[in-house]
Order: C-alpha cells, then structure tokens, then sequence
C-alpha cells in the first residue's frame, strides 16, 4: 500500500485502518488519521509547512492539499488542517486552510490560505472560500466567492457524519480486496 514519499527525511504517518490508493502522492509532514481515505490521484504536500487530516475523512480522486510556507513575516505560515468525518468532493483543492469537524466541500471547490471553515457545514460545489474567510457552523454556503445560503436543513446535518461512514465502509472493501 502507498504511505507517501519523504521530504527533508519526514514521511507522512498513517493512523488505523487507512486507505491510500497506489495513484495518490502524499508527501512530507502529513498525518492521516484512523479510518479515514485518499482516493486515486490525490496530490497532497506537507513539504513547506504540515497537514493533518482526522479520522473517517475521505479525499476523494483529483483533490489537491498543500500548505503556505513560514516565512520572516508570518513566522506560522498556514499548515492545512482538516477534521474528522470530512468529505472532500473530487477535484477540491484546499490551500493552508483550517476545517472543522462534519464538512462536505463539492466538487471543485476552492478553500484559500487562511480561510476557517466551522463544524457542520456544507460548501457548494464550485464555490470559492476567499483567503482568511470564517464559514459558520451549520450552514450551506455557495458562489465565487462563497456566500451564507442558508441554514442547513436537519436531514443535511444528519448527513454529513453518513457520509464518512459511506466512505469509511467503502475504504474497507478496498483493504480487504485480494492483492
């Protein structure tokens, strides 16, 4: 199974039950956590600064990660943080950004530097989260640039942990496919 390339001699760590498929690049200071998936042609760099995803998150194929480098006037930079039961629709880049926990970002969508999205929150797909952006908890936001649609319905919030579970059973087939 791929566990990622080294960069300056760090590897990326994987928690519990992982799932990486062969395709995906994963490189330098980045943690999976338990249960969580990166589909095919995940593009993922943790080389300038680090990434941690959390548990029973699924990156699905074409997303792109990666990070804003220290520098002499922002001494932090921005890692990219990513929460538990999130789910990253195809092709969503995500840029030295910081998401909670119960997230779905469709497809194509674009999280900037900075930008801080709260728990329980759905992102259009195609929308674009500006640099430093606060999303809050509990709504569904669209367009370029993103704006507050509306409140999320309680079927929706009650989707958002499924939809991790949807992708945790299906990581599973995977593991637990012959070699």
């Amino acid at each position: 199974m791929n566990t990622g390339r080294s960069f300056r001699g760090v590897f990326p760590t994987l928690g519990d039950q992982v799932f990486v498929d062969p395709s995906a690049v994963i490189v330098g200071d980045i943690h999976i956590g338990d249960d969580s998936s990166i589909w095919p042609l995940v593009a993922a760099r943790g080389d300038v600064n680090h990434i941690r995803i959390g548990k029973r998150t699924n990156i699905q194929d074409g997303c792109i990660l990666h990070v804003t480098r220290t520098s002499f006037d922002d001494p932090e930079g921005y890692p990219l943080i990513i929460g538990d039961d999130v789910t990253l629709g195809h092709q969503v880049m995500l840029h030295g950004c910081t998401l909670g926990n119960r997230i779905l970002v469709g497809m194509s969508a674009v999280v900037m530097d900075g930008a801080v999205v709260e728990d329980d929150v759905i992102i259009g797909a195609g929308s674009l989260v500006p640099p430093g952006k606060r999303l809050e908890s509990g709504f569904l936001y669209v367009g370029s640039p993103v704006k507050k649609a509306r409140t999320l319905t309680e079927e929706e919030t009650a989707f958002l942990p499924k939809s991790a579970e949807n992708y945790v059973r299906l990581k599973n087939e995977y593991l637990n496919e012959p070699s």
